[in-house]
C-alpha cells in the first residue's frame, strides 16, 4: 500500500493553520510529531530542571523546550528538540518562531515510534547546522548518546551508569548522576 506524503516549502510550512498538533519540516516532509508518553515527559522534566538551574546559576544563556529552529538559512528543515540550551553567544528574538539557526545543544528524548533511520538524520541535521552537541536520550536503556562534531566527523560518547551525564565542551562544570534521570519515575 503506498503511503502519501506530503511536501512543503518552508515559507508553505509557516503558513499551515494551527490545528492543535506539532509539525516537523524534514527536507520539504511534512512530520506529524505525535503526543509523548508520561516517561517521556517525566524524563525531559528532569533534564529541563536540571539544566535550566545549571545555566541561570553560570548564566549561560537559555534553556527552553518544544521550541521550533529552522536549521540553515533558506532550508526547509524545520525541528522541534524536546530541550534545546542556547548559548549568550547566540542572538535571537524571544518574540519569533521557529528560531532561525541550530541551538547549541539540541536534546531528544527517543520514543519507541522513532526510528534510527530517522534519528540518526535528525542529529546530522542538527550538527550540520551548527549544534555543537546533540543528546540522543534512550529511556528504557537508560543510555545517553552525546554526539558532537570534532573535525569533519561526528563523534559519540555513550553515557551508562555509574557515570554521570556531563558535556564538558558545551556546558563545563555540569553533572547530572544518571539516576536523578531515570530513577523513580511513578
Amino acid at each position: 500500500m503506498a503511503t502519501s506524503r506530503t511536501h512543503l516549502s518552508y515559507e508553505e510550512f509557516m503558513q499551515l493553520p494551527d490545528d492543535g498538533q506539532r509539525y516537523e519540516l524534514d527536507e520539504g516532509e511534512l512530520i506529524m510529531v505525535p503526543s509523548p508518553a508520561p516517561r517521556h515527559n517525566l524524563i525531559a522534566y528532569r533534564l529541563m530542571d536540571a539544566l535550566v538551574k545549571f545555566v541561570r546559576a553560570q548564566r549561560l544563556g537559555l534553556v527552553i523546550n518544544e521550541m521550533d529552529f529552522r536549521l540553515g538559512s533558506g532550508s526547509n528543515v524545520v525541528r522541534n528538540p524536546d530541550i534545546a540550551f542556547i548559548s549568550n553567544e547566540r542572538a535571537i528574538d524571544l518574540d519569533r518562531s521557529p528560531i532561525e539557526g541550530a541551538p547549541t545543544l539540541a536534546i531528544e528524548i527517543i520514543s519507541p515510534s522513532n526510528t534510527a533511520t530517522d534519528t540518526v538524520k535528525k542529529m546530522h541535521q542538527y550538527l550540520d547546522a551548527g549544534s555543537l552537541s546533540v543528546w540522543l536520550v534512550y529511556p528504557k536503556l537508560r543510555l545517553i548518546e552525546i554526539h558532537s562534531r570534532k573535525g569533519a566527523e561526528p563523534q559519540r560518547r555513550d553515557i551508562r551508569e555509574p557515570e554521570a551525564l556531563t558535556d564538558p565542551d558545551v556546558l563545563p562544570g555540569l553533572t547530572i548522576p544518571l539516576p536523578e534521570i531515570f530513577d523513580n519515575l511513578i
